[in-house]
């Protein structure tokens, strides 16, 4: 069996690969490979957006339940994300069908973060999302203190 560029040399395998598509070498492309990781980098975004709509969700919770602890630090943790989110769209807007099929996980997740970070009980979030997608995502909206 004959061990490949790609197994030794990840990033020599790229250049290789970048080199044969910039001259249209189309035969010594390693197709295989390559399908693999052009469809691997579209899972990777789609990730992303749900990591980080779930870290969003788990901070507007903390804000949401943890009234003494409201700072300016959460506060910008909750904008960075909300902004991370709005160039991630920016630059594959064919991810925003994608976010309502998030929301179920990344809320899940965004619970989890939540119960690790604080002294919170599970019983205390409802089973789906409290917020939608719009209030989520826009830059101004903070839950009320429960």
């Amino acid at each position: 069996m004959t061990i490949s560029l790609y197994e030794t040399d990840f990033y020599a395998w790229t250049e290789a690969q970048v080199h044969l598509l910039k001259t249209q070498q189309w035969d010594g492309l390693d197709t295989v490979n390559l399908i693999e990781e052009v469809e691997t980098l579209g899972r990777k975004e789609r990730q992303e957006l749900r990591n980080r709509l779930a870290i969003l969700i788990g901070h507007l919770l903390k804000w949401q339940f943890q009234p003494a602890q409201q700072s300016n630090s959460g506060l910008g943790t909750i904008r960075e994300q909300r902004l991370q989110l709005k160039l991630l769209l920016q630059d594959s807007p064919s991810l925003k069908p994608y976010l309502e099929q998030a929301l179920s996980d990344a809320y899940d997740l965004g619970v989890a973060l939540t119960i690790r970070e604080t002294e919170l009980n599970e019983q205390v979030f409802l089973e789906v999302c409290p917020f939608s997608l719009g209030q989520i995502l826009e830059l101004r909206f903070l839950p009320e203190s429960k």
